[in-house]
C-alpha cells in the first residue's frame, strides 16, 4: 500500500484539542503512515508524539508553524525538520509564546469596549502549556454565549480585520523564513489561499521560500490544482495537510487531506540541502 502523510497537524500544545498521544493514535486510525507536528510557535509536542509513534510504526516529522506580519496582515509559515537543539531558535520560540500571553490580555481589554468580558485566566486554563492563541479566545467566547460559533468569534471580533484583533510578536515573513532556514528547515507557506495568495508567494520566493501548501482542508480541488501548477512554475516544493486542530474546528480534520510519501522525501532532501549551505 502507498504510504500517505498529513503534513499539518496541531496538538494541545498550541490550539488543538488532542494530546500528542491522541494525535498519533488518530493518525493510525485513519490510515496515515506519517504526520508532521506543526504547532504554532512551539515544538514541545514533537518528542512526546515520537515516543508513542515509534511503538505504532508511525513517522513523526518535526515541524513548527510560525506567524509573521506582512504589511499589516498575518501570515503563517511552516518549517519542517528544524534543528530542535538550536538554543537561539528555542529561545526565540519562548519569547514568542510569552508575547502570545500578553496578546490575550490586550484582546480581553479590547473586547470590553464591545461589552464582551472574558477572564484571560480562563483562556490560559483552556490552552494549558505551550502556545495560547485566538482559537482559545474564540472557544471561550462561544462557551460564554457571546457568539454562536468559533467562526462568528473571528468574524465579529478577533479575525485579522476584526475590531479586537491584536498583532503578534513582530517578525516579518522575511525574518521568519531566514530564521527557519538558519536552523536547517524546509520552509513552506501555509494555506496561501487563506493568507493573501499568489502575490505573496512570489515575494516570499525572493526571501528563500522552499514550497507552498498546495493541498489544504479548507479549499477546493481547483484551488489545489492551481497551486500545484504555480509551484511547478516557480520551482517550489508542494506539501499538503489537514490543519487538524482536534475538535476545535467542529470536526476532526485529520485524514481529510492525505498526500503521497514522495512529498515527504522531497522535504527531507530540501532540509538536508539547507543544512549543508
Amino acid at each position: 500500500m502507498e504510504k500517505l502523510a498529513d503534513l499539518h497537524v496541531h496538538t494541545h500544545l498550541s490550539d488543538g484539542t488532542f494530546s500528542p498521544k491522541e494525535v498519533v493514535e488518530y493518525a493510525k486510525k485513519v490510515g496515515l503512515s506519517c504526520i508532521a507536528i506543526t504547532d504554532h510557535d512551539c515544538v514541545d509536542g514533537i518528542e512526546p508524539a515520537r515516543k508513542i509513534a515509534g511503538k505504532l510504526g508511525l513517522e513523526i516529522i518535526p515541524g513548527v508553524e510560525m506567524t509573521a506580519q506582512e504589511k499589516g496582515a498575518e501570515v503563517h509559515i511552516l518549517g519542517f525538520y528544524p534543528d530542535l537543539k538550536d538554543k537561539r531558535f528555542l529561545k526565540r520560540l519562548e519569547l514568542i509564546c510569552k508575547s502570545r500571553v500578553d496578546r490575550i490580555y490586550k484582546m480581553a481589554e479590547k473586547l470590553k469596549k464591545y461589552n464582551v468580558r472574558i477572564d484571560p485566566e480562563k483562556v490560559f486554563k483552556l490552552s494549558g502549556p505551550g502556545s495560547v492563541g485566538r482559537l482559545h479566545v474564540a472557544t471561550i467566547l462561544e462557551d460564554e454565549g457571546y457568539v454562536s460559533s468559533v467562526q462568528e468569534a473571528f468574524k465579529r471580533y478577533i479575525g485579522d480585520k476584526g475590531p479586537c484583533y491584536v498583532g503578534h510578536f513582530e517578525m516579518t515573513a522575511k525574518d521568519v523564513i531566514a530564521e527557519l532556514k538558519r536552523v536547517g528547515a524546509a520552509v513552506v507557506f501555509a494555506h496561501p489561499h487563506l493568507m493573501g495568495g499568489d502575490a505573496l508567494i512570489r515575494r516570499f520566493v525572493k526571501y528563500g521560500l522552499d514550497g507552498i501548501e498546495a493541498y489544504h482542508s479548507e479549499q477546493s480541488q481547483s484551488v489545489s490544482k492551481r497551486y500545484v501548477a504555480l509551484a511547478e512554475e516557480l520551482g517550489l516544493l508542494v506539501t499538503g495537510g489537514s490543519d487538524c486542530h482536534g475538535l476545535n474546528k467542529g470536526e476532526v480534520l485529520m485524514g481529510k487531506v492525505k498526500v503521497p510519501y514522495t512529498l515527504v522525501e522531497e522535504l527531507k532532501i530540501c532540509a538536508r540541502k539547507t543544512r549543508n549551505i
